[in-house]
């Protein structure tokens, strides 16, 4: 009987006998393998065999083998259970992404500035996903990817835990900020030096920038005088406006060039760094969530 392909009604079980059959050279060994008895499997053969209109198989008393049709066909029969396989595969994927929970843990600095835009885009994407963001300072952050509290960091991947990776994203500098009425306000750059005398507003002792400062200071011999400390870069902001001070931060928390009262100056001699990238844990995959969320985060940084 003849093959007609536009009557072919070949299933995946069929198509997996099939396959089963030529890597075993065995009903009995094939029909273990598939979890069915050998009278299942021999009707199966036969009936793809009649779909198929030739002989896929020649039976002997020892061993089964292909036929020279048979030895055409088992690579297609491959073929499309590998296309089924992922097609499934990308569909739940796809599903898991649409759908689930996201912890991100990020920099204050990161989360302040860049993330709000990307946040956005994701969530027009995937509106079912619940997203938590975790803004700490750099040791928090890391600890939470080390411990799995969060898919993935947003950090400083100068000085890791052997249990997290670090992914560049950007090597950013250090500004000053400060308010429009400073002496400074008009310099382009301003040095370590200038800022004696100067109260400093910063963050927390065991904020990741708040030793990249302190480091740059030792380094300048400059002694740095932290008169007020802050948790939040919006507090730091509006302490800055209210005249109270000025403080060091990185290029991603610096403020809009058309703020009305705050504006920076990069800071040199030193110039400062920081190695700014994604922490994620070594032994573990992103998720199909976060493989959204990174792709956006990712293309957010190469625009900048």
């Amino acid at each position: 009987m003849p093959f007609d392909p536009t009557t072919a009604d070949i299933s995946a079980r069929q198509l997996r006998a099939v396959t089963a059959l030529t890597d075993f050279g065995s009903f009995v060994a094939a029909a273990t393998h598939l979890e069915i008895s050998q009278p299942a499997l021999t009707r199966i053969i036969q009936q793809v065999e009649a779909v198929l209109g030739v002989a896929l198989f020649t039976r002997t008393t020892r061993r089964v083998v292909l036929t020279s049709a048979g030895r055409e066909f088992v690579p297609v029969a491959e073929r499309l259970l590998a296309d089924l396989a992922l097609g499934v595969r990308n569909m739940r994927e796809l599903a898991d992404r649409q759908r689930g929970q996201l912890v991100i843990a990020s920099l204050m600095s990161i989360a302040y500035t860049v993330l709000p835009s990307v946040i956005a885009a994701y969530r027009k994407r995937y509106p079912a996903v619940q997203l938590q963001l975790r803004e700490n300072v750099q040791s928090q952050v890391q600890e939470d990817v080390r411990t799995g509290i969060a898919d993935f960091g947003i950090g400083d991947i100068s000085a890791l835990h052997e249990a997290v990776s670090g992914e560049a994203l950007r090597t950013e500098r250090f500004h000053v900020v400060m308010q429009r009425t400073h002496p400074a306000a008009a310099r382009d750059t301003i040095k370590m030096e200038a800022l004696r005398g100067e109260t400093i507003i910063s963050l927390p002792s065991d904020a990741g920038i708040r030793r990249i400062i302190d480091a740059a200071a030792l380094s300048a011999d400059v002694s740095v005088a932290y008169d007020i400390t802050v948790n939040q870069f919006a507090t730091l902001y509006r302490f800055i406006s209210e005249d109270l001070g000025v403080a060091i931060v990185p290029a991603a928390a610096i403020p809009a060039t058309n703020d009305p009262v705050l504006t920076s100056a990069l800071l040199t001699e030193p110039r400062i760094t920081r190695d700014l990238g994604l922490l994620t844990r070594r032994d573990r995959a992103p998720s199909p969530a976060a493989i959204g969320f990174l792709d956006l985060l990712k293309r957010e940084f190469t625009s900048d």
